[in-house]
């Protein structure tokens, strides 16, 4: 018999709630577990529960129905709220997933199967390392695992037991991925969307109340909420005060920059839904100009209010004695956000979009945020460059190679350099 299951937008929302709900459970199971593959701190739960946190958040207040619409606002706030090693790979699978269901209102099973296929597929390449990490293998297991189910056209959640089944089998053949917090986290995130869709979960929000016998320790959901799109506005002949705007406005967004002149307004903002902001600023002027970018995507930043330098060197740090050390190099310092927290890919691409200078130079403190920082180089451009040192006397190192007024090719060149001969030795 041909299975005629849809899956509608509902249904993508009920697998995302699923998926995060499961991280809840489970993250300090995964904080046990071993995260070197990772190249991550020993709190990779934190890292996947908080990007989960993000992708969730993004759908708290969406009216979208589309399951396509759906998996990219889920897409854009994984990749922005992303943080450590281990969240870029979790939400390259959502970006992977988004991209699979470009375009779609509601999708065949078979449909959903392929995207969560090429959702793995993202991730792979992401990792870039062919295949070494147990997050990968334990992927391309499961991608060959849900093969076979998905040409035989059978219900998503036949699909998701079978990806799981594999992976689960694959882990138990390899006794050193019984251990890894890679591996472990991604059977967390399907059994949890499997559990989405038959409604078998426990809702995030009762985990929260006095009931729940879950350690409350649990990070507030509001700290994750990230706003993907850059929306700016010029008003013609402005009738309203740019201090009322900017109160406004400021229940939408973050990042809020008013500009007049004569009767022209220009607004700049992050927002989480560019229509609210829209319909919101309707009646203020009498022309306007509106343009959008997703953040989460390659785009070009433009710069609103001129910029203080040429070229600043960021550093991430832990508070104390390495962030003074790294600000009297004339380091900006990027504080970490303590052991258990690493940084959202959103953090720099913030940053950058403040323009405090037209080029950034970026010296990680450690292998945990890599990929955090290759996320937003890829998402920047040329705005932000990246130098992978790992340690802050790596950073103290490249340092010294870096000159204010020189260009910012030679920068690179020499700060390489430093850091290339201190590894040789």
């Amino acid at each position: 018999m041909t299975n005629r299951e849809i899956i509608t937008g509902n249904d993508y929302r009920r697998m995302i709630t699923g998926a995060y709900s499961n991280f809840l459970l489970e993250y300090e199971n995964i904080n046990q577990l071993d995260a070197t593959s990772l190249l991550d701190t020993q709190y990779a739960g934190n890292n996947f529960l908080h990007t989960m946190s993000a992708a969730a958040g993004g759908l708290r207040d969406s009216q979208l129905k589309g399951i396509g619409a759906v998996s990219h606002i889920v897409s854009n706030c994984a990749i922005l709220g992303a943080r450590g090693n281990a969240g870029v790979l979790l939400a390259q699978i959502f970006r992977g997933l988004a991209k699979g269901l470009v375009g779609k209102y509601d999708v065949t099973s078979s449909e959903l199967g392929k995207a969560f296929q090429y959702g793995i597929l993202y991730a792979q390449r992401t990792a870039n390392d062919n295949g070494e990490r147990p997050i990968i293998v334990i992927a391309k297991k499961v991608a060959k695992g849900a093969h076979q189910a998905v040409r035989e056209n059978r219900p998503i959640t036949e699909i998701l037991s079978a990806a799981i089944e594999a992976g689960e089998k694959a882990i138990s053949e390899n006794s050193s991925n019984k251990h890894d917090a890679g591996a472990k986290a991604l059977l967390v995130l399907l059994k949890g969307c499997r559990s989405g869709l038959d409604g078998n979960f426990v809702s995030p929000t009762l985990m929260f109340t006095n009931g729940s016998n879950v350690n409350h320790t649990i990070p507030n959901p509001d700290e994750d909420i990230v706003n993907p799109y850059c929306l700016e506005i010029k008003i013609s002949h402005a009738r309203m005060p740019v201090e009322a705007m900017k109160k406004t406005l400021e229940r939408y967004g973050n990042m809020v920059v008013i500009r007049k002149k004569m009767y022209e307004v220009f607004i700049h903002l992050h927002t989480e839904c560019p229509s609210n902001i829209i319909e919101q600023v309707l009646g203020w002027g009498s022309t306007y100009s509106i343009h959008i970018d997703n953040m989460a995507e390659a785009h070009d930043i433009r710069i609103v209010l001129g910029t203080l330098h040429k070229t600043v060197v960021l550093a991430t740090a832990e508070q104390g004695e390495a962030a003074d050390s790294l600000q009297k190099k004339n380091a900006t310092v990027l504080l970490d956000e303590g052991s258990q927290n690493s940084f959202a890919v959103g953090k720099l691409v913030n940053l950058v979009h403040s323009d405090m200078a037209e080029k950034y130079i970026l010296l990680p403190h450690t292998t945990a945020i890599h990929l955090v920082a290759e996320q937003a180089k890829k998402l920047l451009g040329k705005r932000l460059a990246v130098i992978y040192t790992s340690s802050l006397a790596e950073q103290l190192a490249v340092l010294e190679g870096y000159k204010e007024k020189a260009h910012l090719t030679d920068n690179l060149q020499k700060m390489n350099n430093i850091l290339f001969k201190l590894r040789k030795k």
